[in-house]
């Protein structure tokens, strides 16, 4: 392991600022209102809230107060597991998966690997010897190197992953021969790939994107889909009534053609999903996380697993 560069996002989720509410009228002959109070989880999701309320407003959604709804993913999860906190699912009230960036791995133009086999074939047999670059340590692009390395079956204690602070950083390593490969934000790396600087060997999404023809890791032989989710959550303690109407507002937002828009302009996918079904998927993404984390030597491979009332310890 060269460089551990741990990244630490905060939460969010007890501190929404005023700012971007909504509200919206249900109805009724007692005209009751469902108010909203929706707020990033912390800068990076600034684009994103801004997206979602605006498209909040444009499905019927007024400014006002009521109950608070934050919007974090998967940096705030993964930061939770390494700074051994609590989870999403311990320290609030899933309602509603939004969307996600896709992530691309590319190379440099003049690089060896003329594909994702070659670079694959590479880092399943000399997985310390494959130079690897993106965000801090334990952020998404680790992550997603992490899975790989598990997909192909390399040891994924071995990989040799350096953080960089920010994706224009992660871009320069990569041209100056410091890395072998990158992972990052398509978003981030679409300049250079347009360019020639880069090339794109694969993307993470389960199927291709309609404007970049280029493979995903699953045609790659990987069975990896993977996204830099962000979600809708509650207070911890949310009342389920709240919460149901919180799941419904998720809904008529995410379904809506402002929604659809938005994330066309941004290069997101929208990947709605709510209620207990986003509840366990969840689940099931939090175990995920934590153990490409073992994996990669980040986190404690004794820690306790939560179980959220499953297990017989009763955690």
């Amino acid at each position: 392991m060269r460089r551990r560069r741990f990244f630490a996002w905060g939460l969010g989720l007890a501190a929404c600022a005023a700012g971007c509410g909504t509200q919206h009228v249900t109805g009724g002959a007692t005209g009751l209102r469902a108010r909203f109070v929706i707020n990033p989880g912390g800068r990076r999701w600034n684009p994103i809230g801004q997206a979602f309320v605006s498209a909040a407003r444009a499905t019927g959604y007024q400014t006002g107060t009521g109950t608070k709804v934050t919007l974090t993913g998967l940096p705030a999860l993964a930061a939770a597991e390494l700074n051994n906190g609590q989870t999403l699912l311990d320290s609030a009230t899933p309602l509603s998966r939004l969307a996600g960036d896709v992530e691309v791995v590319v190379v440099p133009a003049n690089s060896r690997f003329k594909d994702f086999a070659d670079f694959g074939a590479h880092l399943l047999t000399r997985p310390g010897q494959t130079l690897l670059a993106g965000g801090p340590q334990g952020a998404p692009d680790h992550l997603l190197f992490g899975l790989i390395a598990k997909g192909l079956g390399a040891d994924t204690r071995q990989v040799d992953y350096t953080g960089y602070p920010s994706s224009q950083e992660a871009v320069v390593a990569l041209l100056s021969g410091k890395a072998a490969a990158a992972a990052g934000l398509l978003a981030d790396w679409r300049e250079s790939i347009a360019k020639g600087r880069v090339r794109a060997l694969a993307v993470s999404s389960a199927v291709r994107l309609p404007d970049f023809d280029v493979p995903t890791l699953l045609e790659s032989g990987v069975r990896v889909d993977f996204a830099d989710w962000t979600a809708a959550f509650g207070p911890d303690d949310m009342p389920d009534e709240s919460r149901e109407s919180a799941i419904r507002m998720c809904e008529d937002v995410t379904g809506s053609p402002g929604w659809l828009a938005a994330c066309r302009a941004s290069g997101w996918i929208s990947i709605p999903l709510s209620g207990d079904d986003f509840a366990r998927w969840l689940g099931s993404e939090v175990e995920r996380t934590r153990a490409v984390l073992r994996d990669l030597g980040l986190v404690d491979a004794t820690k306790a697993t939560t179980c959220w009332g499953s297990c017989g310890n009763g955690h």
